[in-house]
């Protein structure tokens, strides 16, 4: 004789088990039949309130539907688990016969574009690319390079002082001085990298890219620097471009130069169209970089003999070039990764 209680138990679980759609759905007849405070496991707690005669016979009867209902669900939770991870590899299916995405280049920065183009132009004119530390000392950044005490550039709010006489360099000149002393004349070389000035503003950033050249040999004149030049101008901005030297003042070259290019937009003219040209501000000519004859102080500095010895030297901003030459007014473009300006450099787009 069986119980109807156990057999009601029974066929309900394995109707439930049966009707599942998912694991979850099964996990949940498990906890409630055979949980602790499951309808089957309640029932086996009850058993001494039968009768004596009939509690082995309704305990084994109870144990026996345990055993079958945890069979039939492990069975239902393998079956249903199988078809749960083969509709997930349906879904996640990957067609290898689609074609591919076709993932577009990244432009080269413009910073990068113009830097390297420097490079290539020095290069062909026989000039090898030095490098330097860019955290500096008092005497590579300044003392070697002739600079007084009293230099204003020397003040605090120029240069990023680092304590215990470390700085960082606010231009490559360092590396000249570093390359002299360690190789005899003749020295022809360009000197790329950062340098930092306490400066921020849309045309200077605190951080900046330098390009400074120097050539140093006997019977060197202001004449190879401006020949030099002239050929660079032509290379950067076009056939055409001039150049013009105007007396300046820098501590480590004498005599010094500020050297302009005729407006590559207005081709030296100063108008465009019926108006004055808003590169050049409608004068004609736009300074590009500082330079001249290389001091006899910083010679002897670094061990030359300036009766021996000549040389000239020049420094421009890179930035200021890619401004100049793509016609970027705001030099935080530079920095600010915006998708929308990079894209203009990319293959194919104009410059």
């Amino acid at each position: 004789m069986t119980d109807p209680r156990v057999q009601a138990v029974r066929e309900r679980a394995l109707a439930d088990v049966a009707g599942a759609r998912s694991a979850s759905e099964v996990e949940q007849v498990r906890v409630r039949v055979l949980g602790r405070s499951g309808e089957l496991t309640a029932l086996l707690r009850s058993l001494g309130a039968l009768p004596a005669a009939d509690r082995p016979r309704v305990g084994q009867e109870a144990n026996q539907v345990k055993q079958e209902l945890e069979a039939r669900i492990d069975e239902r939770l393998t079956a249903l688990r199988a078809e749960e991870r083969a509709q997930t590899l349906r879904a996640e299916r990957i067609d290898l016969t689609l074609p591919g995405r076709l993932v577009a280049p990244g432009p080269t920065h413009p910073i990068t574009r113009v830097h390297d183009e420097i490079i290539a132009i020095f290069e062909g004119l026989g000039f090898s690319v030095a490098e330097g530390p860019e955290v500096e000392t008092d005497y590579y950044n300044f003392s070697a390079l002739n600079f007084p005490d009293d230099h204003p550039a020397r003040d605090m709010q120029d240069t990023f002082h680092l304590g215990s006489g470390a700085l960082l360099r606010t231009h490559t000149s360092p590396v000249q001085i570093r390359t002299m002393k360690a190789q005899a004349p003749p020295v022809r070389i360009i000197c790329p990298g950062k340098v930092f000035r306490r400066d921020a503003d849309i045309t200077h950033s605190p951080m900046f890219y330098q390009v400074e050249g120097l050539a140093v040999d006997r019977h060197i004149t202001m004449g190879d620097l401006k020949g030099t030049l002239s050929l660079f101008a032509e290379e950067m901005f076009g056939a055409g471009t001039r150049i013009r030297f105007r007396p300046s003042f820098f501590p480590f070259t004498e005599p010094s130069a500020e050297v302009d290019v005729t407006c590559f937009l207005c081709k030296g003219t100063g108008r465009l169209e019926d108006a004055g040209c808003r590169l050049c501000k409608s004068d004609g000519w736009i300074e590009i970089l500082g330079s001249g004859m290389v001091h006899p102080n910083v010679l002897r500095n670094v061990g030359y003999d300036p009766e021996q010895v000549t040389g000239w030297a020049f420094g421009m901003g890179i930035e200021r070039v890619a401004m100049l030459k793509y016609g970027i007014d705001d030099i935080r473009l530079f920095f600010e990764n915006d998708l929308r300006f990079l894209a203009q450099f990319a293959p194919g787009a104009r410059g």
